[in-house]
């Protein structure tokens, strides 16, 4: 009751106190603000087959702690999703064989966001987002890039993992990356030798890579 509707597009409910999502939330919403709350789930599909019209969905600053998005097939039109400021440790995108009956996971996302939250490792499945473009990891506790953490990412542009505790890169981690030509921010890890092999493997003439502040 407290959530604020314009009727049209925005619906906010910032600094409501809630700690559920009520399921009778419009699903005609292109902009839904949940943030500075006290949610701790979020479902997105929760049993129901109605495909929302969400572009963009801020779920940052609440009590997260693990997510799945492999249910979220009714949102299709989704292009940001902020979850930063959450405690989330476990972030699931790939469910292997139950994923093949899905077209692909959330297809039109463009900007995913998990700043300050508790994840040890970049999340398995980022290449089902066949649409992202940004992703912003820093300031959790992310200790290495593995070479398949960002494979068939094709449409990445911009990868933040700065104030983590990354302290190996595979050499070839970001090699396939052919739309990557914003940046790579590896400021504050814990990384202990320069990366040259990396940024050969990169289109560094329209790239900027970041990597002070680290042990080296």
């Amino acid at each position: 009751s407290e959530c604020r509707w314009d009727g049209l597009f925005l619906l906010n409910c910032s600094f409501t106190r809630i700690a559920t999502i009520a399921e009778n939330i419009s699903q005609i919403a292109v902009t839904a603000d949940f943030s500075y709350n006290n949610i701790k789930t979020f479902l997105c599909s929760d049993g129901r087959n109605e495909e929302w019209m969400l572009k963009h969905l801020n779920l940052s600053n609440n009590l997260i702690s693990e997510l799945t998005l492999t249910t979220c097939t009714n949102l299709r039109n989704l292009e940001t999703l902020n979850l930063s400021d959450n405690a989330i440790h476990t972030l699931t995108l790939d469910m292997g064989k139950i994923y093949r009956t899905v077209d692909h996971l959330l297809p039109a996302l463009k900007v995913l966001s998990v700043e300050r939250n508790n994840l040890n490792t970049v999340p398995r499945g980022l290449g089902l987002l066949q649409s992202l473009q940004t992703v912003h990891m820093s300031s959790n506790a992310i200790q290495q890039i593995e070479s398949k953490d960002f494979q068939n990412c094709s449409q990445l542009k911009d990868i933040d993992l700065r104030n983590n505790k990354i302290i190996k890169i595979h050499p070839d981690a970001f090699r396939h990356l052919n739309k990557l030509q914003v940046v790579v921010d590896l400021r504050e890890n814990a990384l202990t030798i320069p990366l040259p092999q990396i940024i050969i493997s990169l289109n560094f003439f329209q790239l900027e890579v970041y990597l002070s502040k680290n042990a080296y």
